[in-house]
């Protein structure tokens, strides 16, 4: 469906919304990865985080019956926390991740990103 403002959006099983999700986390790996190979030669490097579900703040104030099964629906079988997040962000603005560039680091309890 074309909206007036030019979105384009895919009804799915879990409804609009998703599917908008999805292409946007799309974009911004091909952007990011676009970005890379166009800013490369000036030393800047770019890369994309797709964190899986991660304990926040804001979990708690989720329905009681979803935060009990949050994170379940990953192979490693539990949400991950935010100190098992940050240090690739730390990596990838560091010296050591000098030569990491149009990376997508998926850090998802081994959920696949494709």
């Amino acid at each position: 469906m074309l909206s007036r403002d030019g979105l384009v959006t895919f009804p799915s099983r879990t409804g609009t919304l998703r599917a908008t999700k999805e292409s946007l986390k799309a974009a911004i790996a091909n952007l990011s990865a676009s970005l890379a190979q166009l800013l490369g030669e000036r030393g800047i490097r770019v890369n994309s985080v797709a964190p899986g579900p991660i304990w926040t703040p804001l979990i708690p104030s989720t329905p009681p019956e979803k935060v009990a099964s949050f994170g379940e629906n990953t192979p490693l079988g539990r949400a991950g926390q935010p100190a098992e997040l940050a240090p690739v962000y730390v990596l990838l603005a560091s010296d050591e991740g000098s030569y990491i560039s149009g990376a997508r680091v998926a850090v998802t309890g081994g959920r696949p990103i494709l």
